[in-house]
């Protein structure tokens, strides 16, 4: 069947599911590609909609096992007719758990027809240089991975006469999913005198939890502790705080240092 257009879905706080719905997109080869990336407050305000002539790739990290409320929120309101779509998590190397049958089954709800899944690696939002998880992943094996996945997935739609002919793909994961969609209330960011209050901090954070004119100022209930502002600031002058966030550092530094490998799932 005719794929007229590939509409890329992400969100991406620290830009490793990103990179993954990318590469996917790369190796299909599709002339007409939109990028909806729903990171940023304002684009969860727009909604979505898809005919069966559109092939949807939505790429969502996991956290705790489970996909994260904000996202799930958004997901729920598109509004999909008989779209083919393609289901994809990325985790910090511990576990997805049942992720991406949530994922498979939010998409379904909202008219779309799952051809694929898959199950990537990207670095752990806590990891740092002092204690890594995943550094660095995507690595250039996942991305080839991810454009050979795209190739696997543009075959499948090809061999098929419409849609009704796909077979849904069957992915991992067992109902209730059971987890937690809620990100733990902790005061854990330490703000040091390098800040120079550039305002990047506030700019990259996806729930708008850093005070634009005071960037020591972070609203707790909102942060999702994605470390987006940790990671993205220039000045290194934001850091973890010991606590409860700084002790799951430490076991995921400690627990989960075999390299995962990517899944698929056709």
């Amino acid at each position: 069947m005719q794929i007229e257009s590939l509409k890329l879905v992400c969100f991406s706080p620290t830009g490793t599911t990103k990179a993954v719905v990318q590469g996917i997109a790369d190796g299909f080869g599709s002339s007409s590609v939109e990028l909806v990336d729903i990171t940023g407050t304002e684009a969860r305000k727009q909604p979505l909609r898809t005919s069966e002539s559109d092939l949807l790739v939505v790429g969502i990290p996991v956290y705790m096992g489970r996909l994260p409320e904000l996202a799930t929120q958004w997901l729920n309101t598109i509004q999909a007719r008989n779209t083919p779509a393609v289901c994809v998590v990325v985790y910090g190397n511990r576990a997805y758990e049942n992720s991406l049958l949530e994922l498979k089954d939010v998409l379904k709800n909202c008219g779309c027809v799952p051809v694929a899944g898959a199950a990537y690696i990207g670095e752990h939002s806590f990891s740092d240089a002092g204690m890594p998880t995943a550094q660095g992943r995507p690595d250039a094996d996942d991305l080839g991975h991810a454009q050979s996945f795209g190739r696997k997935v543009r075959d499948k739609m090809m061999s098929l006469a419409e849609l009704s002919e796909a077979a849904e793909a069957e992915v991992p994961g067992s109902f209730p999913y059971e987890g937690r969609t809620q990100i733990w209330d902790v005061d854990f960011i330490a703000v040091s005198d390098a800040c120079v209050q550039c305002g990047l901090c506030a700019e990259v954070c996806p729930v708008d939890a850093v005070d634009p004119q005071d960037s020591a100022v972070i609203d707790i209930e909102k942060c999702i502790t994605c470390c987006a502002c940790i990671k993205n600031c220039p000045q290194s002058a934001r850091t973890m705080k010991d606590g409860p966030v700084r002790d799951a550092q430490k076991r995921l530094h400690d627990n989960c240092r075999e390299p995962r490998q990517p899944e698929n799932y056709l």
